[in-house]
């Protein structure tokens, strides 16, 4: 049986230029180095800030990182894919993630997943050919009460049906900064 074999390490995505820029780590040298024991600890707050910098975090970001932090890239690798929330090949702007909880499932979820499966021409983890929309399954979105429950970006909907989902897309602002979570004041004073 052959092995397929993808050679990550020479995607460049920012032509010579680094990822973890010089901002980057002394956000991490200031922030995070006095507050973790070891500079292993600070794997997760670096991968955390790469995905927040960028959407994503790419294998050149991840080699960075484990160089800044003096660990091998391995282990930065290793990390980053235990962990469900980090992604390591772009996103669409919107990321719909559908709740498949056993709950969500009894109230058929699973309705929510087949109609953006079809209304968007992906599968489960696939994105939009105009990297608009990428579809994501979760384990659990903490709304059992209010089942199906889904994900638009940040902004839960619960009691999710097809036709709300389907407004919801409808009405998706240009630039995904713009949507809001509409249960909440953005004007009001903290």
């Amino acid at each position: 049986m052959a092995w397929l074999v993808e050679d990550r390490r020479a995607e460049k995505v920012a032509a010579g230029e680094p990822l973890l820029t010089d901002a980057l780590k002394n956000h991490l040298r200031e922030k995070y180095f006095p507050r973790y024991p070891t500079k292993r600890a600070v794997t997760l707050p670096a991968l955390h800030l790469v995905q927040h910098t960028y959407g994503w975090i790419p294998m050149q970001a991840l080699a960075e990182v484990a160089e800044f932090l003096e660990l091998s890239p391995a282990e930065v690798l290793d990390t980053a894919t235990f962990y469900e929330e980090y992604w390591l090949k772009p996103k669409g702007k919107y990321l719909l993630q559908v709740c498949r909880s056993i709950t969500c499932e009894i109230c058929e979820s699973g309705k929510l997943t087949d109609f953006l499966k079809k209304k968007l021409n992906v599968e489960v983890g696939e994105t939009t050919d105009d990297k608009k929309f990428t579809l994501v399954e979760l384990e659990c979105l903490g709304s059992c009460g209010t089942a199906p429950a889904a994900l638009i970006n940040e902004v839960l909907h619960e009691n999710m049906t097809v036709e709300k989902l389907d407004a919801e897309l409808a009405k998706l602002p240009n630039e995904p900064g713009d949507y809001k979570d509409p249960s909440i004041n953005w004007n009001a004073e903290h």
